[in-house]
């Protein structure tokens, strides 16, 4: 295989670890019935003008296996904080005492499970995409190089070892996806 194939395979292979690391992360910000200080990245808060992460103005722990606390490191930040967990439509309410906030995940009913599978198959859709269109462009790239010169014989050898990386990814985000609908529907 000439080295610009392989250069193709690779970078196609990169890119489609980093779709499946985004589904990962995505995975984790869904909720499961746990309380997950990660269903809060990505969140963030108006700090003094500018906004900011939340794990960058305040601390955020688990309290126990139904609550998550927030403490801020300035007690004025209390009601940005609240304000921003309110607008992110995370489905709790946040419990503001005066010196921290505390986040007590509800139950999940078994509407709001299935709510929640669908949203995880949503973004495993959005990834099994992103790799069937990183697939694409590797192909389209080998065959650029069919037209400069590439024998058809490694062309279709790099096609097929890209089908079988795609396959591999989307196995890998097939697997993710039903562990993550295990881990929800789990009462």
């Amino acid at each position: 295989m000439s080295d610009d194939l392989a250069f193709i395979l690779e970078e196609a292979q990169d890119s489609m670890k980093k779709a499946l690391g985004h589904l990962e992360s995505a995975l984790v910000k869904i909720r499961a019935g746990k309380a997950n200080p990660q269903m809060l990245d990505g969140l963030t808060v108006d700090y003094y003008g500018s906004l900011t992460p939340l794990n960058q103005v305040g601390n955020v722990s688990v309290m126990d296996a139904r609550t998550l606390t927030i403490q801020p490191w300035e007690k004025n930040m209390l009601q940005p904080i609240e304000r921003a967990i309110i607008a992110a439509n995370l489905g709790v309410t946040p419990q503001n005492d005066g010196n921290l906030i505390r986040l007590f995940m509800p139950p999940l009913t078994e509407e709001r499970r299935k709510e929640f599978v669908k949203r995880a198959n949503g973004e495993g859709e959005h990834s099994r995409v992103a790799i069937r269109s990183i697939r694409r462009e590797a192909i389209e790239q080998v065959k650029k190089l069919q037209k400069d010169g590439l024998s058809e014989d490694e062309a279709k050898d790099a096609e097929k070892s890209m089908q079988e990386l795609t396959d591999k990814f989307i196995s890998m985000v097939e697997k993710h996806l039903a562990a993550k609908e295990k881990e929800i529907m789990s009462v």
